[in-house]
């Protein structure tokens, strides 16, 4: 008897540990946009829609796992860092613009559990080869790459 009661507690003792980490504020915020890329096509805008924009935007639509510790924090961290170095909503896009086109082509990005969790991410080798192809034409051969809001 005295099993099942410390098994209890020890079951008790972790559901309100869960519950309270579900008290940590985590920020989901979404800043506004303040520019576009002038994409080289309409299907390079869809498929940087699809594949990178929930990370390297000020556009994320926060998914449920978003909303629950701890993924929350890692999802949060991971949206910061993305914006960080590559952000499509920013003038300037970021310190890694120039390194879009290389990091999807090499299959860097975007990332395994994003894409596990996101299916319309995922891309087949050849949306693979014309978002590539696009990125360059967007981010690397083109001087004036902003469209301003």
């Amino acid at each position: 008897m005295a099993m099942s009661s410390r098994k209890w507690l020890l079951w008790s003792g972790g559901l309100l540990f869960f519950l309270a980490l579900q008290l940590i504020p985590v920020d989901r915020s979404n800043p506004p946009v303040e520019a576009e890329p002038n994409w080289d096509s309409p299907q390079t805008k869809t498929l940087a829609r699809a594949a990178c924009y929930d990370c390297h935007s000020n556009e994320t639509e926060w998914p449920w796992y978003s909303y629950v510790a701890p993924f929350s924090w890692w999802t949060s961290q991971h949206v910061r860092d993305g914006r960080f170095v590559f952000n499509m909503s920013e003038e300037g896009f970021g310190r890694f613009a120039g390194d879009a086109a290389e990091v999807v082509e090499s299959g860097t990005m975007p990332i395994w559990p994003y894409d596990w969790m996101h299916p319309e991410a995922r891309l087949t080798d050849a949306q693979r080869a014309q978002l590539v192809e696009g990125l360059r034409k967007t981010f690397e051969d083109h001087p004036d790459v902003l469209k301003h809001h």
